[in-house]
This record gives structure tokens, C-alpha cells and sequence, in this order.
């Protein structure tokens, strides 16, 4: 039923949308066959999948990034009460910064290109990793820490059968909200650097008046951040099967 409602919002906004621009009433706007058309066509010309593959690597080296820096911060500032006490007034700073405001900074430094949007998109995301996994580690039941500390059992044994499996539900969620925050900052450092990919080619289609096209990658771009989210819900899913907020109750 929830399915059914989703397609069926979708498909009243895009007739709605298709009566207005059909009407004129949005001006130079296309309509969604229009639209459609466009992006048909950039896919069987093969204009797409350049662009496409520069959207992506940028997406997934700083989600890399972001992950891996993030997990290697956060894991020692949720052990340590005394270490999360002297950094949170730091990671709360850094983290309202938003990343675009370093784009100036970036392109003197880097240029405009690959390297920078990974840089910026790296910083947008990287806090949203790093306060999961400490949030994750800050969750320790103590009466399963104390049983482990009374039979005395191995650190790294603690760490793989106790802290891990409590962080990683946590842990998850911070992928998944930091491959949502590469992918949006990636496109628009791309628009406003240009820096190549869909945000670079948005940006030249709407320069040179080609309006269909640049709604078809604006299109892409939605399509794209909805397949990203699809996925790694689904492998949220499978990879915590046995965690209780995904555990399917029998009825």
C-alpha cells in the first residue's frame, strides 16, 4: 500500500507538471516527455556515461574517505568519556561549517577539478560518519561490559563480539547519510566550480539555452541519488539481518 501511495504522488505531480508546462504557465520549463525525450537521448548518443563516471568517482573516493576517517576518529572519541569531552565543542564547530564555503580555497589551491570535489565532498560528509560511529561506541550496555571485564575476556574479543556489533547499526546510518551528503556536494561543486560531471554539464546546458537537456540531468541527478539510497538500504538490511530494528517479526 505504501508503494502505491508513492507512485501514485508521483504520477499526479508529473501530470500536473505536464498539464502546466504543456499550458505555459511555467514558462520555459519542458515538459516531462520532453524531458524524458532528452534523456533518452543522451543516453542512446552516450553523452551521459562521461559525465555519469566523473559523478561517481568523485562520489566514491570521498565516500571512502569520509568512511574510513571517520570510523579511525570516532571509535576513540566514543570509548574515551574524556576524549569526547575535550572534542565536542571542536567536531560540533567543524561540523556547521558548510563544505562550499572552501571551494575558493580548494580551486586556488587544487584547481578545479577531481581532487577538489572529493576534497569538499569529503568534508561534508565525514562528520556525519565520525558522530554515528561515536554515538554507536557511547552505547555500550555497561551490564555487557562489566560481564566481559569480570571473565576477563580479551580486548580484541571485546571489541569484535561487544563494541562493534553495537556500533555497527550506528555505524550504517552514518554510511548511509554520508553517501547521500558526497553525492549532493559533489554535484553542486561541480556546478560551481565546474568541475566536470552532471554539475558541470547542468551548468553548460543552461548557459547554452538547451533546457531539455539540462532538466534531463537534473533528472539524473534525482535518479541517481535515489538509486544510491535504494542500495545501501538494502544492504543496511542484509548486512543487519539479525539486529532487532531489522528483524522481521513473524506475525
Amino acid at each position: 500500500m505504501n508503494r502505491l501511495s508513492q507512485l501514485g504522488v508521483i504520477t499526479l505531480v508529473l501530470g500536473a507538471w505536464q498539464v502546466a508546462a504543456a499550458s505555459g504557465q511555467l514558462g520555459a520549463v519542458p515538459t516531462p516527455l520532453v524531458v524524458a525525450g532528452a534523456v533518452l537521448g543522451l543516453v542512446v548518443d552516450g553523452s551521459v556515461w562521461g559525465p555519469l563516471a566523473e559523478t561517481l568517482a568523485s562520489w566514491f573516493i570521498s565516500l571512502l574517505m569520509a568512511v574510513l576517517v571517520g570510523v579511525v576518529i570516532g571509535f576513540p572519541l566514543g570509548v574515551s568519556k574524556v576524549a569526547y569531552r575535550m572534542s565536542v565543542v571542536t567536531l560540533d564547530f567543524l561540523r556547521t561549517i558548510p563544505a562550499l564555503v572552501f571551494v575558493p580555497l580548494v580551486v586556488l589551491l587544487y584547481g578545479a577539478g577531481l581532487q577538489s570535489t572529493i576534497l569538499l565532498a569529503f568534508f561534508g560528509a565525514v562528520w556525519a560518519m565520525v558522530m554515528q560511529t561515536i554515538y554507536g561506541a557511547r552505547d555500550l550496555d555497561p551490564v555487557a561490559r562489566d560481564t566481559f571485564r569480570s571473565f576477563g575476556v580479551r580486548r580484541w574479543d571485546t571489541v569484535t563480539r561487544l563494541l562493534l556489533p553495537t556500533a555497527l547499526p550506528y555505524m550504517a546510518t552514518g554510511v548511509r547519510l554520508s553517501a547521500a551528503i558526497c553525492l549532493l556536494i559533489s554535484i553542486s561543486a561541480q556546478i560551481v566550480m565546474p568541475a566536470g560531471g552532471f554539475g558541470e554539464q547542468i551548468v553548460v546546458h543552461q548557459l547554452g539555452g538547451a533546457l531539455p537537456q539540462m532538466f534531463a540531468y537534473i533528472a539524473l541527478c534525482g535518479v541517481l541519488g535515489m538509486a544510491i539510497d535504494s542500495m545501501f538500504r538494502w544492504l543496511e538490511r542484509s548486512v543487519l539481518a539479525w539486529h532487532p530494528s531489522h528483524r522481521k517479526v513473524s506475525s
